[in-house]
């Protein structure tokens, strides 16, 4: 499918036009951020805390680390299509304008940058969550009566044990972050069309959307918090000082909002790992990627049990991360396609 000789001109006609179709829909997005942006600016207000960025790590030095991922994703991608096309004499620098057009290049960057002001959001709402009334208890009366009677996260410890499984998925869980930050990198450099790209970009962000409104839903802290004898026989890992480090956060919060490092990260209802590691499987099998499909539904299995079995969530929040998943895609087609199909 490359651009022949007389393609340059072409390219640039169809990314012109591409252009003017794109207006609605690129629109909807922005308008989808913006919305999104006002509506943590009003709970800012409302709290009396101003956005907080604690050392870059949501926004300032996130965007960057992430755009550099995609930078080199990029230039596998060209080298890719390079090496398939050599039977038709094209150079990589023919390769990587015929791919990469300013348009191209624009959208891209568009949307990685709409993307974390989202992601800056939603962090933000979170940190604010801790303001409401946690309702554990009530979520541990559900898990009881989905397990007639018992704890799923004693259950799991009773079949895995509480040494070998809890380092394993202790390593599986912190992955999350790095997992995504592929995945979302991966849909921008290898996506067919912008528009496709664009379909997981907003997918993920109407999942962030999501969660934090599940967050306010039923405020929550977790299993390891309200129920902590069901984990103490755990190994320690870096999973209970993390833990500690988010009760600790919420305290300080609570008790001195003012303190510019003062941020919370910890909200139960729904599990946000559990919906974007959903929402990567979802992702893969729209975009036709069967064995990547495979991969990314067995790391989905591993992440509903590690998040039960370590004591971040309790197992309906797992379901509802899944269920946010889902809805977040069929969002997000209709966000960037105005249907439900597969963008031709």
């Amino acid at each position: 499918m490359g651009t022949t000789a007389a393609g340059p001109q072409l390219a640039a006609a169809e990314e012109r036009a591409a252009g003017a179709r794109d207006r609605a829909w690129i629109w909807r997005v922005i308008a989808l951020v913006a919305v999104f942006a006002v509506i943590a600016l009003l709970r800012s207000h409302q709290v009396d805390i101003p956005f907080r960025d604690p050392r870059g790590r949501l926004f300032r030095a996130k965007l960057p680390s992430t755009a550099l991922v995609v930078v080199i994703l990029v230039a596998v991608d060209i080298v890719v299509r390079w090496l398939r096309s050599r039977g038709e004499g094209r150079s990589l620098r023919e390769v990587a304008r015929s791919r990469w057009t300013p348009y191209r290049i624009l959208m891209i960057a568009l949307g990685l940058v709409l993307y974390f002001v989202v992601y800056l959001s939603y962090r933000n709402l979170k940190s604010w969550d801790v303001f409401l009334a946690p309702q554990d208890d009530m979520l541990l009366r559900w898990d009881r009566w989905l397990f007639f009677g018992h704890s799923p996260a004693v259950l799991l410890h009773d079949l895995l044990g509480q040494d070998v499984a809890a380092r394993v998925l202790a390593d599986l869980y912190e992955s999350f972050s790095t997992i995504v930050t592929l995945a979302l990198a991966a849909a921008l450099a290898f996506a067919p069309t912008v528009r496709s790209a664009y379909v997981f970009v907003v997918s993920a962000m109407w999942a962030w959307i999501l969660g934090v409104a599940s967050y306010y839903l039923i405020p929550s802290l977790g299993p390891f918090h309200s129920a902590p004898q069901e984990f103490a026989g755990l190994t320690q890992t870096s999973i209970q000082s993390t833990q500690q480090a988010y009760v600790d956060g919420r305290a300080t919060l609570l008790a001195t909002p003012e303190l510019g490092h003062a941020f919370a990260q910890i909200s139960a209802f729904a599990s946000l790992h559990c919906a974007l590691t959903c929402l990567i499987w979802l992702m893969a099998r729209y975009y036709g990627l069967r064995v990547l499909s495979w991969v990314a539904f067995a790391f989905l299995c591993v992440t509903v049990v590690a998040t039960v079995y370590l004591g971040w969530h309790f197992a309906v929040d797992d379901i509802a991360g899944i269920a946010i998943a889902w809805v977040a895609v069929q969002l997000g087609k209709l966000t960037v396609l105005g249907t439900l199909r597969k963008a031709t």
